[in-house]
């Protein structure tokens, strides 16, 4: 069963930078799971996909966080990151780490992420 663990989150101002963390365990390899990716869910709104890489890694973003999040990860580690810059308060949300072990048309719809993490809060003040 892969569990995934979440962690960085925090309270940054406008403009400032934050790096989340998913910690992967009961998988041999992230590289074995197809796809990794991070979605987020703000209050009263449905959750979003923010970024993802598949195996080959090809990585998609969001229109709204593009030239300012990167996804990446360490398979060494067994980790994944998003890395945020420049960030707007439009960013705060609780943001979660999926993974999906089947393969489908990158990047996946959300129903197709098979594993969730718990999530881990972002606030952004103006």
């Amino acid at each position: 069963q892969v569990q995934l663990v979440e962690s960085g989150g925090g309270s940054v101002q406008a403009g400032g930078s934050l790096r989340l963390a998913c910690s992967a365990t009961g998988v041999s390899a992230i590289g074995n799971l197809y796809c990794m990716g991070w979605f987020r869910q703000a209050p009263g709104k449905e959750r979003e996909g923010v970024a993802a890489f598949d195996s080959d890694g090809t990585t998609s973003y969001a229109d709204s966080v593009k030239g300012r999040f990167t996804i990446s990860k360490d398979n060494a580690n067994e980790k994944m990151y998003l890395h945020m810059n420049n960030l707007e308060p439009e960013d705060t949300a609780i943001y979660y780490c999926a993974a999906s072990s089947a393969w489908y048309s990158f990047p996946p719809p959300e129903y197709a992420y098979n594993y969730w993490g718990q999530g881990t809060q972002v606030t952004v003040s103006s």
